[in-house]
């Protein structure tokens, strides 16, 4: 069998088909309409979500997973990408949380998702004679020395102090009067959308039952216990009932609203801080390493990331859309300012290829400023059949996950396992460093470049083999997408037979990044993207046409907002243009 778009039949692991969502969706009606229940129902696509399934399926739990929108779709697609211990939280005294932080990234370097984190070095630059030096360096070694004691392997190499020479040798293009050295020190970096697309799949290769684009608009009540979820199937507008014994909600940034859905008593509070990132090419400075620079507000991280560089991020509370947070043109030229202020070719908005901005799920406390809220995570039960989790770092979504689900096992009569997803790579991780070993042959037997075939490990790892396959039945998919010279058109056929893409802006946003790494932000390649999703998804020239226009017209929204003075005119700007609405 072969699918329509010339590719083998999708027999992959955990593959995210259009048949195995249908599949998955019936299941899970099936729940209240055969009197059956779940052990464990998941609100909520993000990397807790998704790490949450991946645990609770993993201790021997059938669990159902659902996402209002697309995988991700929210905080876990617009973060810094970095993998790190939080090295400013040594400051706060907050050793737990640092420690903790460090072992989860030894994990996922050496174990969960080799093919997906991979340690990144910094220049911590030092501006003062005498004191500073011995000060940070201090700090920096603390925190190698907390990732030795974590009991896992660290992945990263140690520190290293390094002058003025040291420092510009390094990084040609800072001021030399901007610092007198620097400390060199290692964390790691992620593709955040590809991990949880990547965990999702994992879970449902587990067995778990996973379905985005299905929103909850209610929760099922017997009494004061939480049995259920009405959802509506977004894609065509039906609405059915899910029935479990105790519900997971992690929704992030909407806790709050999700849960006012249940009760008002005993809430946790949730705010939302924007962050936004600036993506440039990586041409416009020289550096072999990153940069992280103290503002008065936060801290700025200066990221390697492929042909580009990650600038970021702000700190600024948030009360407006959650769903589409906008950066303002006053955001844009704090993250400019601060970089220029050590470059010696300062950057300017010419040199933004990409803006994107995220929101922070903080914890609310009594304290006003946004940078001083935990980010310690908290798990509660509200009321009975319903776990709320929420706080937290992207670095430790897989403890958030196991201490949401030990929670909800606790309610439940039978006795369940421990978690054990610090010993369960990710689908892709399993024989990737053999296939990196491997990939000039891999190119040659392809018929493809070699750096075609390292860039496709780093996202599918061991998993590229599938990706090559659809290259071999339709040798015209190995040609790159308009625009986008890193991405095949290949990989967007995989996107949506392998991992659950929907929707043109599903594949250019997250499966992959295209819509903040090209100059013209995704437009030429989405017509392609569309022709290619509908031949699968089985798209009428109606459906096409809307998917690029509103692609399009997301874009030149995104655009507008990034010149609007203030956060309320470019969340206005950003309004302009809705979710898109399938055509029924």
């Amino acid at each position: 069998m072969s699918n329509v778009a010339g590719g083998p039949q999708v027999n992959s692991p955990g593959a995210l088909s259009p048949e195995s969502r249908a599949a998955s969706i019936e299941v899970l009606k099936a729940t209240a309409q055969a009197g059956k229940e779940l052990d464990i129902l998941i609100v909520g696509g993000g990397v807790v979500g998704a790490g949450a399934a991946l645990d609770a399926v993993t201790r021997g739990l059938t669990v159902g997973i659902v996402e209002a929108r697309d995988w991700a779709s929210g905080t876990s697609s617009r973060s810094s990408k970095l993998i790190h211990g939080g090295l400013r939280y040594l400051e706060m005294l907050d050793f737990g949380l640092v420690q903790e932080a460090l072992q989860e990234r030894g994990l996922l370097i050496q174990q969960i998702a080799p093919h997906l984190v991979r340690p990144v070095p910094f220049l911590y630059p030092l501006t003062r004679r005498i004191w500073e030096r011995p000060y940070v360096g201090a700090g920096i070694m603390l925190y190698d020395t907390l990732g030795l004691t974590s009991g896992h392997s660290r992945g990263v190499p140690m520190h290293k102090h390094l002058f003025r020479r040291g420092t510009l040798r390094a990084a040609p293009s800072l001021k030399e009067d901007a610092f007198v050295g620097s400390i060199r020190y290692y964390d790691a970096q992620v593709d955040d959308a590809r991990l949880v697309v990547n965990l999702v799949r994992t879970a449902a290769h587990y067995g778990a039952h996973a379905a985005n684009r299905v929103r909850v608009v209610d929760f099922l009540r017997e009494g004061e216990r939480v049995v259920g979820a009405k959802v509506e199937n977004q894609e065509d507008g039906s609405v059915f009932e899910i029935r479990a014994k105790q519900v997971v909600n992690a929704t992030g940034v909407w806790t709050d609203e999700t849960q006012a859905m249940v009760t008002d008593r005993g809430q946790l509070k949730v705010r939302a801080s924007k962050g936004i990132h600036l993506v440039v090419p990586r041409d416009r400075f020289q550096s072999t390493v990153g940069l992280i620079l103290r503002t008065e507000k936060s801290v700025l991280f200066v990221i390697p990331w492929g042909r580009h560089w990650i600038i970021g991020t702000t700190d600024t509370d948030w009360t407006l859309d959650k769903a589409h947070p906008a950066a303002s043109s006053k955001d844009i030229d704090y993250v400019l300012e601060h970089v220029n202020k050590v470059l010696k070719r300062p950057l300017t908005r010419e040199d933004v290829e990409g803006v994107y901005a995220g929101l922070r799920p903080l914890l609310a406390g009594d304290n006003d400023s946004t940078a001083k809220l935990s980010r310690e995570h908290v798990v509660a039960h509200p009321v009975p059949g319903l776990v709320v989790v929420a706080g937290g770092k992207y670095t430790t979504y897989r403890v958030m996950a196991k201490d949401a689900v030990d929670e909800a096992t606790r309610a439940m009569d039978e006795r369940v396992p421990s978690s054990c997803t610090e010993t369960i790579p990710l689908l892709g991780a399993e024989g990737f460093k053999a296939a990196w070993n491997r990939r000039g042959r891999s190119a040659e037997q392809a018929g493809v470049h070699v750096a075609r075939v390292e860039h496709l490990l780093n996202r599918f790892g061991s998993m590229t083999p599938e990706v090559l396959d659809i290259i071999a039945g339709r040798p015209e998919l190995g040609e790159p997408l308009p625009g986008a010279d890193d991405y095949l058109a290949a990989e967007v056929v995989y996107a949506t037979t392998h991992e659950g893409a929907r929707h043109v802006d599903d594949v250019l946003t997250r499966r992959t990044r295209i819509s903040i790494e090209a100059w013209d932000r995704g437009v030429s390649a989405a017509p392609v993207v569309a022709k290619l999703m509908g031949e699968i998804l089985g798209w009428s020239e109606t459906q096409r046409e809307s998917e690029i226009k509103h692609y399009l017209a997301r874009v030149e929204a995104e655009r507008l907002s990034q010149q609007q003075p203030d956060d309320e005119s470019a969340d206005a700007a950003r309004m302009g243009v809705d979710d898109i609405v399938p055509l029924r």
